[in-house]
């Protein structure tokens, strides 16, 4: 691309000279060119001469040197490399004093890796491309926050959770088939019902009702209009008869004790993979769904038992306890949530049995031993009936005496606090769940047990956390209802908040004369927000507790989910209150998660 750099020599260069005037026969000894005649003779003349060849020789290597740093030059640029610019090189950066990085300077400019800084400041970053172009996004949180679209519905969607999908959590063990709620691990591997995470599974059930398309489903038996076409071995029986006490037709089995005889329906069935069906089992009796890969061809076996096992694997084969019982039961299954829960149960990869649902088919449904079923029916949703499977646990399982739904796992919130035996109360739980009971009053047009059940849960918001309720008081002033009733007081901010709104659909939904007291107790939980909201605010987050106040400590920072649980409570707030305090701080902590930080003094 550029020629060679000159390299001139003032001795060849005449010689050249010479040989060239020899080549083209213009020089010769006894032939002389003129100007050497002349030297011959003026030697005057031809120092003159001599000085005008050496000037211009000069000038003619200046000019070449010139050429060659320029040359010079633009092949350093191309092999990564200046000659008047320093390229970048590697340092070491010393972090107060505390760590020794290898960094890169160049010129003035100091670079970090982003990988120390996500580290250090706990802030995010990922490449991305758009139109072809990388850029790299940077940011100070990784949560969202949801502005609501109007004032707070106590019988609409709760808060943003048509967004939560509860049962695929981790700490899901499983939705248990003899209650249809999910069985927590969250502080006791074995599994136990935690009341806010199953009025959390009701709640967002209930608002992705409102939310999501109606949903498909396809009837396969229900003893009246759709008779399914069960293949039935000669040992087995199966009969369409009248139900005297339900007053409609349901179908009756019976196999033999040979296991590999069943009452089979086959199928091919893709896409709508949630079963609801009335069922009665007797005995060691089952029903199995069974799940193709659509791809590998391999089947699992998902079994429906009359048992209290909440969950086993063995193999392909899922069990689900249904229960030890006789009567009749509505399952509503999520039969992919089912299957891979029974896949993630005995492994510690879990993302290497992750199914995608457009991969499977239901191929077959086949019962054994004894019993009756009735209203098969898959679907692609049944999110109404999972909400109320959430709402009559909280009507079976409530304390009637205390009115709560206790936590049966102990529970330490840090170093400083007494733990928590297990059967204490959260203000949260009964928050929430009488959030669920209150939609499931008013969706069920007025069913007196969901309303009784709601009312009863206010009881431990009169009773302080130090005998057994969630009532804590803030410099013998201020009434607090406790997510942890811990001693000395906690004040966790996110799950005062939730205990609030519960408090705040039930006076809203129930009658007149019934409620009155949640309205006196939701009023007095403001009032103590209004006046203690600004504590939680450290100036660049906020906390999640005051443990820095009541044990003396450094503050707990809230984790930017929580942080932003704090926010997203704030604006719903904002448009139930007049009060202009909860929307500028929730703006205010908006700017926390966008770098922003408090003013210095």
């Amino acid at each position: 691309m550029f020629n060679k750099p000159c390299k001139i020599n003032l001795m060849n260069t005449l010689q050249f000279s010479k040989d060239s005037l020899q080549s083209q026969k213009l020089y010769s000894s006894k032939n002389p060119p003129l100007f050497f005649v002349m030297m011959r003779f003026n030697n005057k003349i031809a120092m003159v001469f001599l000085s005008c060849i050496v000037i211009f020789m000069i000038i003619l290597y200046s000019i070449c040197s010139r050429n060659s740093s320029y040359i010079s030059q633009n092949s350093n640029i191309l092999s990564g490399k200046t000659a008047d610019l320093q390229g970048p090189e590697e340092i070491d950066c010393d972090i107060n004093g505390e760590y020794i990085i290898g960094c890169r300077k160049e010129g003035e400019e100091v670079y970090v890796p982003f990988s120390f800084l996500h580290r250090y400041f706990e802030i995010y970053g990922k490449l991305a491309t758009y139109d072809g172009l990388e850029r790299f996004e940077w940011s100070h949180s990784y949560s969202r926050i949801y502005h609501p679209k109007a004032k707070y519905d106590p019988r609409g969607v709760y808060m943003y959770f048509e967004n939560y999908n509860v049962e695929v959590r981790d700490r899901v063990k499983c939705v248990t088939a003899s209650e249809g709620v999910p069985v927590s691990t969250q502080w006791e591997s074995q599994g136990y019902y935690y009341p806010t995470q199953i009025a959390q599974f009701g709640l967002s059930h209930y608002s992705k009702n409102l939310t999501d398309p109606e949903p498909r489903r396809k009837i396969f038996d229900d003893g009246d209009r759709e008779i399914a076409k069960w293949v039935v071995p000669t040992s087995a029986t199966l009969d369409v008869i009248l139900d005297t006490k339900l007053n409609t037709k349901i179908t009756k089995f019976k196999t033999s004790e040979n296991y590999n005889e069943a009452i089979q329906l086959k199928m091919d069935h893709v896409s709508d993979l949630v079963m609801t069906i009335d069922v009665k089992l007797n005995g060691n009796s089952s029903l199995t769904v069974v799940l193709q890969n659509r791809e590998t061809k391999i089947n699992y076996f998902l079994h429906y038992i009359t048992t209290d096992v909440l969950i086993a694997v063995q193999d392909n084969n899922i069990y689900h306890g249904i229960g030890i019982i006789s009567e009749w039961t509505k399952l509503t299954r999520d039969l992919i949530v089912d299957l891979q829960k029974g896949l993630n149960y005995a492994s510690k990869d879990k993302s290497k049995h992750k199914i995608p649902k457009s991969k499977l088919k239901i191929i077959s449904i086949n019962l054994r031993g004894s019993g009756a079923v009735d209203n098969l029916t898959l679907s692609s949703s049944e999110h109404i009936q999972q909400f109320y499977d959430a709402a009559e646990w909280f009507v079976k399982h409530q304390d009637s005496e205390t009115g709560g739904w206790s936590i049966p796992v102990k529970r330490k919130l840090a170093s400083g606090f007494v733990v928590l035996e297990k059967g204490w109360l959260s203000a949260m739980g009964q928050g929430q769940a009488i959030s669920v009971l209150a939609r499931a009053y008013a969706h069920s047009g007025g069913d007196q047990k969901y309303l009784n059940t709601a009312l009863n849960g206010l009881k431990p918001f009169r009773v302080q956390s130090s005998e057994g309720g969630v009532l804590a008081t803030f410099l013998n002033k201020y009434h607090w209802y406790e997510e942890y009733p811990t001693k000395p007081p906690s004040f966790v901010l996110n799950g005062f908040i939730f205990s609030l709104l519960g408090l705040y659909d039930l006076a809203s939904i129930a009658p007149v004369e019934f409620s009155e007291e949640a309205e006196f107790l939701y009023n007095q939980g403001m009032e103590t927000l209004k006046n203690m909201l600004t504590l939680f605010d450290m100036g660049s987050v906020t906390c999640y507790d005051l443990r820095h106040f009541t044990l003396g400590i450094a503050p707990n920072l809230a984790r930017w989910d929580y942080h932003a649980t704090h926010v997203n409570q704030l604006l719903l707030l904002s448009t139930i209150e007049d009060e202009p305090l909860l929307k500028t701080t929730a703006e205010r902590w908006i700017g926390y998660m966008n770098g922003k930080r408090a003013d210095h003094n």
